[in-house]
C-alpha cells in the first residue's frame, strides 16, 4: 500500500527583499493507492515545491506528510521509499545507461544478479534494450529521458514522482513518452504523482487532478469532472486544450423568466433554463459571469428556443479534424468549434447559438461556481 496524505502543509521561501514568499498554503491532498495524480497549474504556482516536500529534499514549515501512515517528518530522502524524475535527466555522463539505470542499487549493494534482471526488465519495457551499452551523450532526448524512468523503475518504490519530465522534448516525443509512461503505469500499478503545467497532459494521463494557483489547491477531481464543473473561473480557464469561454453580465427577470444579459451597448440576452433557475434567483442584478465551451457555442445551427444573434468572425484557425471560429459580440471575445468542412472568412458575420443546457455560472466577484 502507498497512500500519500498531505495535512495543512506549508512552505514559506525568503524573497529579494528578504520578505516572505508563500511557496504552498495550507495544502490538504490524499493520493490513494495506486492512483496517478497530476498536479497542474501555471508556473510559480507552488506544484515543483509540494513534490520536493513529498521527496524530502524541502522541509515543510507546518503540516503533516504521511505514507502509509507513517510520518516522513525527519525521515531523509534515501529512506522515503520513493524514486523522482526531473525535468533535467540528471544522468552521470560517465556511465553507460545500464549503469546508469543501476546506479541507486549499486548504492544499496543490491547484488549483481538482481540489479542485472531488474534493470534489463526495465529496459524492455522502455525500448532500452540495444542502448545499454551507450553514454548519454549518445541518446537523443527521449532516449535519455527513458534512461531517467528506467532509473526510478529499478527502485521498485512506493510512490513515483515525476517533476515536468516531458516539457524538454519535441511535440511527437512527449506524445509518445505520454504513452509509454500510461503503459508503465499500468504495469507497475504504483502510486504516480505527476507535475506538469500542461493540461493537456494532465487531462490524458491522470485519474485525478488537482489543479494550484498561487501555492493553494483550488480543486481536485477527475479530468472531466473537472472539465464539465470547474469549482471556479481559474479551473474553468485552465483546463481544456481550448479554455472556457466567458460572457460578464447580469441577471434580470422578465415575465416570470430568468434571463442573462451581457454587459456592453450590444449586450444580448439569454434565457436562463429551469433547472438553475432557483440558483440563480437570488443572483438578480449582481454581476454574473456565464462560461460555456467552444462546442457549445453553434454555428449557423439554431437552439431550441432560441433566434440565432449574428456575431464577427475575426479569424478561423484549420486544425484539420476541425475548425476553431474566433468570434466577437457585444465587446466579447469567444471561440467556437465547427468540423473541417465549415466555411467562413474574417469580417464575416455569423448566426450563433449557446447550448445553454450546458452553460455554467460564476459569481463575477469572488470567481466561484454558483451553477
Amino acid at each position: 500500500m502507498a497512500r500519500v496524505v498531505l495535512e495543512n502543509v506549508a512552505k514559506d521561501f525568503t524573497g529579494p527583499r528578504q520578505q516572505q514568499v508563500g511557496a504552498v498554503r495550507d495544502l490538504h491532498l490524499t493520493v490513494e493507492d495506486g492512483e496517478f495524480l497530476v498536479i497542474v497549474g501555471p508556473s510559480g504556482c507552488g506544484k515543483t515545491t509540494t513534490l520536493r516536500l513529498i521527496a524530502g529534499l524541502e522541509t515543510p514549515d507546518r503540516g503533516v506528510i504521511t505514507l502509509d501512515g507513517r510520518s516522513l517528518a525527519g525521515v531523509p530522502p534515501k529512506e522515503r521509499d520513493v524514486a523522482m524524475v526531473f525535468q533535467n535527466h540528471a544522468l552521470l555522463p560517465h556511465l553507460t545507461v545500464f549503469e546508469n539505470m543501476a546506479f541507486g542499487l549499486t548504492l544499496r549493494k543490491f547484488p549483481r544478479d538482481e540489479i542485472a534482471r531488474r534493470v534489463g526488465h526495465a529496459a524492455e519495457m522502455l525500448g532500452l534494450t540495444g542502448l545499454l551499452d551507450r553514454k548519454p551523450g549518445e541518446l537523443s532526448g527521449g532516449e535519455g529521458q527513458r534512461t531517467a524512468l528506467g532509473r526510478a523503475l529499478v527502485r521498485q518504490p512506493k510512490v513515483f514522482l515525476f517533476d515536468e519530465p516531458l516539457s524538454n522534448l519535441d511535440a511527437p516525443m512527449r506524445l509518445q513518452l505520454r504513452a509509454e509512461i500510461a503503459a508503465v503505469r499500468r504495469q507497475v500499478g504504483a502510486t504516480m504523482i505527476y507535475v506538469t503545467h500542461d493540461q493537456a497532459e494532465a487531462m490524458a494521463l491522470a485519474d485525478r487532478i488537482a489543479v494550484m494557483r498561487q501555492g493553494a489547491i483550488q480543486q481536485v477531481g477527475s479530468p472531466m469532472e473537472l472539465y464539465r464543473r470547474p469549482a471556479n473561473l481559474f479551473v474553468a480557464g485552465f483546463i481544456g486544450a481550448l479554455p472556457m469561454n466567458f460572457f460578464t453580465g447580469a441577471l434580470a427577470r422578465e415575465d416570470d423568466r430568468l434571463w442573462f444579459t451581457a454587459n456592453g451597448s450590444e449586450g444580448f440576452s439569454l434565457p436562463i433554463i429551469d433547472s438553475c433557475a432557483p440558483t440563480l434567483a437570488g443572483c438578480v442584478g449582481q454581476p454574473i459571469t456565464l462560461g460555456l465551451r467552444p462546442e457549445h457555442v453553434l454555428l449557423d445551427e439554431p437552439e431550441k428556443g432560441q433566434r440565432p444573434m449574428s456575431a464577427l468572425v475575426e479569424r478561423v484557425e484549420a486544425t484539420g479534424s476541425e475548425n476553431l471560429v474566433y468570434l466577437s459580440k457585444a465587446g466579447s471575445l469567444f471561440v467556437g468549434r465547427a468540423p473541417a468542412s465549415f466555411s467562413a472568412k474574417a469580417g464575416q458575420t455569423l448566426g450563433v447559438c449557446f447550448t445553454m443546457t450546458k452553460a455554467s455560472f460564476f459569481d463575477s466577484i469572488t470567481g466561484e461556481l454558483l451553477v
